[in-house]
């Protein structure tokens, strides 16, 4: 342990799979943990290679906390309510703590990257061994070994990042659909938004991996692969074409990614989608905002001009092109006029969903520093109107699909309950219909019959 970092690196490792072992030898059984991932898809994915990592030092897994030796919440910092409910975990879990006092309690990324979450948890939260950031993952062995073999309490928020490591597998919770990071980081400085604090500058993956990881997951039957990226449209080796050589993969699969950011998604990307049979005709293009005005304050970098230039070529090659789009509403010196603009802008899009949040203000972004005088319980007033302008626009908007035989990937039972199954069309829409349960994970062709204000209804063809 007191060689160079790569020695130090397979010294810990060894380590703990021999610490393992043994637990396993006394108990029965291998120990168990528990990873929890809050937040976006990055999240997910990042909690899938954490879970990877502990398999190979021994590990098996559980969702119950009184059965695990090992709790990690892997955190989300875009909005307050993310991190109150983590700090409400962690609360609940210092009786079990008191308990079992051997248990290692930790947390890990986004949040756990911002120093004063770091310090909070420090002093208030004593019982939990283990916080790092988004970066530290490449020492995740080491700092586990400090507490569980030399019983430290270990706090990483490094802000620095090298290369990214290819070789952090992911050990994956579905067998349908499989997330696939493109790249990692941000370089847009959005005024509300604190990704760029924590995840840092923009870096891409080169295209063989990210291809040779898509044909791997094909081959080994998953059926949707959902492309991730803060920015996909930034990807520095050409989304675009990396699209197109993702389409060319043998196999039944379709593709998603996420997100675009609308001041680099033009034509282009749009023509892509169109001519690749195995890109989903959806894309999702987070707007934010229906005023001009707005929309600069949070330095988004188009106007809404410009947005629906986008919209307008897409429906005029596909006039049924499903879109999705993020809204902040109440963002700091927004008035009700230019809340009315965005309420506007849904009517005239025609979503077919949105997903809408009242601003939360984050510690150190230029937003927070910004006056802000609507009260919380008008801005809650002003997205109940805006989730109910959506709900009227998706039930005119979804009555187009009646009708039409869409192809539908199956991923589980129904809300209807029983003989139901429900799954996502390549337009991303929410489709239910009866049929066997032998059916999931294979795609079917429906036919629509019912359009409701949140999904189809269809029968099976």
């Amino acid at each position: 342990m007191t060689a160079s970092t790569t020695e130090k690196t397979v010294s810990a490792e060894e380590l703990l799979l021999g610490k393992a072992l043994e637990y396993e030898r006394y108990e029965g059984h291998k120990p168990l943990a528990l990873v929890h991932s809050y937040g976006c898809q990055q999240n997910v994915s990042d909690g899938e290679k954490l879970k990877a990592m502990l398999l190979r030092i021994g590990f098996d897994f559980t969702d119950k906390p009184d059965d695990a030796a090992l709790i990690i919440f892997n955190t989300c910092a875009v909005r307050e309510n993310a991190e109150d409910r983590v700090f409400g975990n962690l609360g609940q879990l210092k009786k079990l703590k008191e308990k079992r006092p051997e248990l290692i309690i930790g947390i890990c990324g986004c949040m756990a990257q911002q120093k004063h979450v770091a310090e909070k948890v420090k002093e208030s939260y004593r019982y939990v061994d283990l916080v790092f950031g988004t970066f530290a993952y490449g020492a995740f062995y080491e700092m586990l070994w400090e507490v569980a073999g030399e019983h430290k309490r270990v706090f990483n928020q490094s802000d620095r990042y090298g290369d990214i490591n290819e070789e952090l597998v992911q050990l994956r919770d579905d067998k349908i659909k499989a997330f696939v990071p493109i790249m990692y980081g941000c370089n847009n400085f959005c005024t509300y938004c604190i990704v760029p604090y924590v995840r840092g500058r923009e870096r891409s993956r080169k295209p063989e991996n990210v291809i040779n990881e898509v044909g791997g997951l094909v081959r080994d039957g998953y059926k949707e692969i959902m492309l991730l990226g803060q920015n996909v449209n930034s990807y520095s080796y050409g989304f675009t074409s990396l699209l197109r050589q993702i389409n060319e993969i043998e196999g039944d699969f379709r593709v998603r990614f996420m997100s675009s950011h609308p001041k680099d998604a033009g034509f282009e990307l749009i023509d892509t989608i169109l001519e690749c049979d195995k890109i989903c005709k959806h894309l999702h293009l987070p707007v934010q905002a229906g005023s001009d005005r707005i929309l600069k304050a949070m330095n988004r970098r188009y106007t809404v001009e410009k947005y629906l230039e986008i919209i307008d070529y897409a429906r005029k090659k596909a006039p049924d092109f499903s879109f999705t789009t993020d809204l902040i509403v109440g963002f700091p010196g927004e008035s009700y006029e230019e809340f009315c603009m965005t309420k506007e802008l849904i009517k005239k899009v025609k979503y077919d969903n949105i997903y809408s949040f009242v601003y939360s203000r984050r510690s150190g972004t230029p937003a927070a520093k910004l006056p802000d005088d609507i009260s919380d319980k008008q801005k809650g007033l002003w997205l109940r109107e805006l989730i109910l302008e959506q709900r009227e626009v998706t039930t005119q908007w979804l009555g187009r699909f009646v009708g039409r035989t869409l192809r539908i990937l199956p991923t589980g039972e129904g809300r209807k309950g029983e003989g139901w199954l429900t799954g996502k069309s390549d337009e991303d829409m929410i489709v239910e219909f009866q049929g066997d349960k032998s059916l999931i994970g294979k795609f079917v062709s429906v036919e629509i019959v019912k359009a409701m204000n949140w999904a189809l209804e269809g029968k099976l063809i």
